[in-house]
């Protein structure tokens, strides 16, 4: 959550400028920060704050949001496999073994 104290508020447009440049070295848009801070992107949200008709972040929560997206990469990928199941294996060596192509 959002400290508005002690944490630099910016708007999203800035939000997105310090981002890490991203496909062909641009910059996120507007639009794709706005979809972090409402729907997160690979399971994480990028913490907002609604001030009247607009919407900002601060630069903690950028860092905070690209920190566990990073601490998160490493694992998104093997999430996305499913563990083929047992019975399912079991059959295909069965399968293999009948056919002679494995002993």
């Amino acid at each position: 959550m959002i400290d508005i104290e002690n944490e630099t508020l910016i708007s999203l447009a800035e939000a997105a400028t310090i981002v890490p440049c991203g496909r062909k070295g641009r910059t996120p848009d507007v639009k794709t920060v706005y979809s972090w801070t409402t729907n997160g992107c690979r399971g994480v949200v990028l913490e907002s704050v609604q001030i009247g008709g607009r919407r900002g972040t601060s630069k903690e929560a950028v860092r905070r949001f690209i920190e566990a997206m990073t601490a998160g990469s490493g694992t998104h990928k093997q999430s996305l496999r499913r563990p083929a199941s047992t019975s399912r294996q079991a059959a295909v060596v069965a399968e293999l073994e009948r056919l002679g192509v494995r002993k």
